[in-house]
């Protein structure tokens, strides 16, 4: 490639300290850049700063805590792909990018395996209520913490509803059957045969409401799932239902899980994401025992931020090398653009956003 013919990518990872040479920092994306591109680490402390710093980029590597909308969108004048390095895309206006004839990606399958730990983690600790038993052992109860658990039936035999049957929902569900657990799923993006094959019972939304014990979260956030989980969901449920989101916070109504976490109709829950991240300190759900919640770490391992960063530059140099991405969570922009379908489109999972 002539020097005249390199393109440019932008780059914003909030997590990713500014010390030492550009190019030691951005080593893991320029693994796949490097042939195609040179690199422009930009500004995102308002939408002004983040268009000053990738106008005139040819692409835009993100991640969580950079809000890509309409403004910045528009302020972009060659940007080809938008490249997220999360699963989720709610921080980036997709509609926007897919008018402005932008593709955008994301990483649906770099770490899947991680969340479904922490969805386990959290269901375990949320059914055998882990918080305040562990206070009680702190605090010279010893002795009631057997009562508590006494009233709280075994895991094995319970029914475990996965909300969303996508790449996370399927390892749970490969997790679960190990502790005896049946497994029911609603996701109307999947056939049910692939429901049925990953050892889940395919259910209507309403059976899955009516009959799960255990509800674990993971779908996407979008206008169809905001507040999916409200009062009048929990209300349809089995009292004392024990709920795990994974997912997204605003899924769930937090104002309503804590009105029903307060009068019993659900039992417990295990969050790894809230509708504010980080909560207000008066948030009710901090000062409650039947419920465990972490900081949005579900994916947080060694492995997790390289291979992210890595996957979303490779998507970047297929598509500055002409080609289409590998997930792309805007697929109607494709035909508009002049990239090369070079292999068959994945249709085994939902839509991603």
């Amino acid at each position: 490639m002539t020097e005249n013919s390199r393109k440019l990518v932008a780059i914003r990872l909030p997590a990713i300290p500014r010390t030492g040479a550009l190019t030691d920092r951005y080593a893991l994306e320029l693994e796949s850049l490097a042939p195609l591109a040179d690199v422009v680490e930009v500004e995102a402390s308002s939408a002004d700063a983040l268009i000053a710093g990738a106008r005139a980029a040819d692409a835009l590597i993100t991640s969580w805590g950079v809000r890509i909308d309409r403004q910045v969108i528009e302020g972009l004048e060659r940007c080809a792909i938008i490249a997220v390095g999360s699963i989720g895309v709610d921080m980036v206006d997709v509609d926007a990018a897919t008018e402005a004839g932008i593709v955008v990606t994301n990483v649906p399958d770099v770490f899947i395996e991680e969340v479904a730990d922490h969805a386990m983690m959290l269901l375990l600790a949320a059914v055998r209520r882990v918080r305040v038993t562990d206070r009680m052992a702190r605090e010279e109860r010893w002795f009631e913490a057997r009562p508590l658990l006494s009233g709280v039936p075994r895991l094995m035999g319970q029914t475990l509803g996965l909300l969303g049957f996508g790449n996370v929902g399927r390892c749970v569900a490969r997790r679960a059957a190990g502790f005896g657990l049946h497994m029911i799923a609603h996701d109307p993006y999947m056939s049910e045969l692939s429901i049925s094959e990953a050892g889940a019972e395919p259910v209507s939304w309403g059976e899955l409401l009516e009959r799960s014990d255990y509800l674990s979260v993971h779908v996407p956030l979008n206008d169809d799932t905001r507040h999916m989980l409200n009062r009048n969901v929990f209300e349809r449920m089995k009292p004392g239902v024990v709920v795990v989101n994974t997912a997204r916070g605003p899924v769930i109504d937090e104002a309503d899980l804590a009105e029903a976490l307060m009068s019993g109709q659900v039992g417990a829950a295990g969050l790894d994401v809230l509708e504010r991240e980080p909560p207000q300190a008066d948030n009710p759900l901090l000062a409650m025992d039947n419920i465990v919640i972490t900081p949005h770490v579900a994916s947080a391992t060694t492995r997790m931020r390289p291979e992210t960063r890595r996957r979303a530059a490779r998507e970047v140099a297929l598509v500055l090398s002409g080609r289409w991405p590998m997930a792309c969570v805007n697929p109607g922009v494709l035909p508009r653009t002049n990239l090369v379908r070079w292999q068959p489109y994945a249709m085994n999972r939902g839509p991603n956003r």
